[in-house]
């Protein structure tokens, strides 16, 4: 008799088991199927477009054309002058963003007076929508209604006030003045998080060692920072890489494509030569770009963390 119960307890203990083995993916399924929807199909679909001439008005012209949009992205000028200007603006703004947020994380991991105004103000261009960043900083670099020009012509750097928007060889530093000052807060709020995890104890420490604060900073500081550096670095460097916002709506890509970055010139081409084929091919290839720099990112990190 025992034997027959064990033997008739079989079945419903191995499919408790396996309900306990799946219940996980219960939860997370929605979450899963929502993604995939969301995310997966879109992408899946924009590379297929990548190989076809697909024309939004026009069905008729949807067609297979294999690697036709691709040859043509090669010898597309415009392609290669986005692509370089892509480089300038996303490390130009990254630079500034990261050196100045970590500066004022710093800052406010010290206690002084007003820290908490100091907080909400630097904070604050975070909070601004990105066109409303683009139109103001438009508007001050406007020597018509804006002070910028005339500044800079008073201290020498112009010869007379302006619209610097305009001019090829300066008109990329306007978006990126914008794309500093609002991307900021974000290495401030993160860096901030990381400094106020680092123990006191090790600074007085070093302290009670003799080191100066910039050795303070290096063997303490630093090491502490460094995995959340390279995520923030990795994450706002995609980020601003897709970005193209501020371009749209400052110069939208000029004068004479100066200023045209890929994601701007994906725009472009998607809806204005309503060329979702060629368009999805030049988002391709940016796609490309950017998972070989975060694979290149991810094993400079590796290679750290092994000598270390």
């Amino acid at each position: 008799m025992a034997t027959a119960v064990a033997i008739g307890s079989g079945p419903p203990r191995r499919s408790r088991a396996l309900s306990a083995l799946l219940e996980p993916y219960w939860y997370v399924g929605p979450a899963i199927v929502l993604i995939a929807l969301v995310m997966v199909l879109p992408l899946v679909v924009g590379l297929s477009f990548a190989f076809q001439q697909a024309h939004i008005l026009d069905k008729t012209q949807l067609r297979w054309v294999g690697l036709a949009n691709f040859r043509t992205l090669l010898a597309d000028r415009v392609f290669w002058l986005a692509l370089g200007n892509t480089f300038y603006w996303t490390f130009g703004s990254l630079f500034f963003q990261f050196f100045l947020g970590l500066g004022l994380a710093m800052l406010l991991n010290r206690p002084f007076h007003g820290k908490r105004l100091v907080q909400a103000l630097v904070f604050l261009p975070w909070a601004v929508p990105t066109f409303l960043s683009g139109l103001t900083f438009a508007w001050l670099l406007n020597p018509v209604v804006g002070p910028l020009p005339h500044w800079l012509h008073g201290l020498g750097l112009l010869a007379e006030p302006y619209n610097i928007l305009g001019d090829p060889r300066l008109a990329m530093l306007g978006p990126i003045l914008a794309n500093v000052w609002f991307g900021i807060p974000f290495f401030a709020i993160t860096l901030l998080a990381a400094l106020q995890s680092i123990p006191n104890e090790l600074y007085e420490a070093a302290s009670i060692d003799g080191a100066s604060p910039w050795q303070q900073f290096v063997t303490v500081t630093l090491p502490f920072l460094a995995p959340m550096i390279a995520i923030t670095v990795l994450l706002r460097t995609i980020w601003i890489s897709n970005f193209a916002d501020l371009i749209i709506v400052m110069t939208n890509g000029g004068p004479a494509n100066t200023t045209q970055i890929l994601p701007s010139y994906i725009f472009t081409v998607a809806y204005r030569k309503l060329d979702f084929g060629y368009a999805s091919a030049v988002s391709t290839a940016l796609l490309l770009l950017l998972l070989l720099y975060a694979a290149m990112l991810y094993q400079l990190r590796r290679n750290l963390r092994n000598t270390a």
